[in-house]
């Protein structure tokens, strides 16, 4: 098992920054690969951004490729999300989420933890 804590959401102005943290605990992260999701209301959840643990190979949804960065600390056993040109409609609460393969992917069900979650509110 792997413990996700979330962190470094709040409100800002369309066109700001944010970054989000992922801290992991419970394990050896080697044979990791971590994403992000996010959930808007009255949506569905939505891939983000993925990682892999030990290669850094990364993945993007296409909506925020080249404002968002995903990236990680090995020393810190953490995951960061950077956004950047925030907007409107990244408003959500972003999860950080585990599975135990190098390989990421976009597919939720493929990821067996998942932290608590963590509000983006955007205002225009």
């Amino acid at each position: 098992q792997v413990q996700l804590v979330e962190s470094g959401g709040g409100l800002v102005q369309a066109g700001g920054s944010l970054r989000l943290s992922c801290a992991a605990s419970g394990r050896s992260f080697s044979n990791l690969s971590m994403g992000w999701f996010r959930q808007a209301p009255g949506k569905e959840r939505e891939f983000v951004a993925a990682i892999s643990w030990i290669s850094s190979d990364t993945y993007y949804a296409d909506s925020v490729k080249g404002r968002f960065t995903v990236s990680r600390d090995n020393a810190k056993n953490t995951v960061y999300l950077q956004m950047n040109s925030l907007k409107p409609e990244d408003t959500a609460v972003y999860y950080c989420a585990a599975r135990f393969s190098r390989v990421p992917t976009s597919y939720q069900n493929a990821y067996g933890n998942w932290g608590q979650g963590t509000q983006v509110t955007v205002s225009s």
